[in-house]
């Protein structure tokens, strides 16, 4: 059977089934696209169809696209890896280490023991993390009176360290002062930087913080599942005028944009004729850049938005810069070194140097890593290794 045929028969059936509302999926390797597909529906109960090119928010794979940005200024001598981040963004000195909270419920902190880099920042080991993740970060933000991260608001960048920089890994709104950083270097907005330096090369036309017409037209909703299993649509969308663009997960894009994304590091920084990144700054994105730390299961702190979160559990996983990194031979056929990411609507993505293929999935659900979507993601991936033998 040809990928064409099995991978629009299991997508096909998991939308039919009501499994997942719509999908698009994607799959290239260096020379270009070797599988595209849409089916099911931009909303349950409505008429438009989920098409390939439907924009969707791709929250989390922001994050390598605004990586990309950084090391491209790395390159130009704007930014370095192992500078003490406050250089840029002064007001990241205000992070302090969370220690406890008193009997009054406020928090005790302390300065952290050495200053947060950029490549802490690019490798989720400055200390940061998320509300999704983390109780006493809630409880922080609850004391402080702070906003969500996704609010975008400034206010919400306020939340302090879990430990000190370097110590391990822990997702969470690092490459959001990367976006900060990146602003106050080039004197552009972190949007304005992407689109002239990354999405321009790369003809990623369909890619933004804030929407278009063109696009708004072709979004998808973002459906949330219930006790019962059943899919409702939201309204949940990111602020189209943020305080700030949020550079660990405020995109929208669709699934054809990305994966000329993903092509271009299968072409270690080449797109069409332009060099978007040095072959040397790709290779080391695609190394490990945390050492003997390692990546590790992300455990919910609320529910409702994600369920339990590791990719591959019980493999050795490393990051480089922007990426998850396997260490190990993954089940669906991903070799040792493949990178991968993913977004908190279920939107997730892979690139495989040593086997030349790379893809990109597309659904708007949450939870993160819900029980119909990643099932689903990793049989398109199983399906598309078995294509390529």
């Amino acid at each position: 059977m040809s990928l064409k045929q099995s991978a629009d028969a299991l997508l096909r059936r998991a939308t039919d089934a009501q499994d997942v509302p719509g999908v698009v999926a994607m799959a290239t390797n260096r020379d270009g696209t070797i599988y595209e597909g849409a089916f099911g529906k931009r909303v349950l109960g409505q008429d438009a169809p989920m098409t390939t090119d439907t924009v969707v928010w791709i929250a989390s794979m922001t994050k390598a696209l605004t990586s990309t940005a950084a090391l491209q200024l790395v390159e130009r001598g704007k930014l370095d890896l192992e500078s003490p981040a406050s250089r840029w963004v002064p007001e990241i000195n205000s992070a302090q280490v969370l220690e406890g909270f008193d009997a009054s419920g406020q928090p005790r902190t302390r300065a952290p023991k050495q200053p947060i880099t950029l490549r802490h920042l690019l490798t989720h080991t400055a200390g940061f993390s998320y509300e999704i993740w983390s109780e006493a970060i809630q409880r922080y933000q609850k004391a402080k009176n702070l906003p969500g991260i996704t609010s975008c608001e400034n206010a919400a960048l306020r939340t302090p360290l879990l430990f000190d920089p370097g110590e391990r890994w822990e997702y969470g709104i690092n490459l959001d002062w990367v976006g900060k950083a990146i602003e106050v270097v080039s004197g552009k907005k972190l949007g304005q930087f992407l689109k002239e330096n990354v999405f321009a090369p790369l003809g990623m036309n369909d890619t933004a913080f804030k929407m278009t017409p063109s696009m708004r037209e072709r979004l998808a909703k973002i459906h949330q599942r219930g006790d019962s299993g059943k899919l409702a649509a939201t309204d949940v969308e990111i602020p189209q005028e943020p305080e700030f663009e949020m550079g660990g997960g405020g995109l929208y894009g669709t699934a054809g944009d990305y994966l000329k994304f993903v092509r271009m590091i299968l072409n270690r920084g080449r797109a069409n004729s332009n060099q978007v990144l040095k072959t040397e700054t790709v290779d080391m994105m695609t190394r490990n850049q945390i050492g003997q730390i390692r990546v590790t299961l992300l455990k919910t702190a609320i529910p409702p938005l994600s369920n339990d979160a590791e990719f591959f559990p019980g493999l050795e996983k490393h990051f480089g810069f922007g990426f998850q990194i396997n260490a190990e031979h993954a089940p669906t056929g991903q070799s040792a070194g493949s990178l991968m990411w993913g977004g908190l609507a279920n939107t997730y993505f892979w690139i495989d140097p040593t086997k030349n293929v790379g893809g990109v999935y597309l659904t708007q659900v949450l939870p993160f890593v819900d029980t119909k979507s990643v099932p689903l993601f990793l049989d398109f991936q199983k399906a598309v290794y078995q294509s390529i033998g």
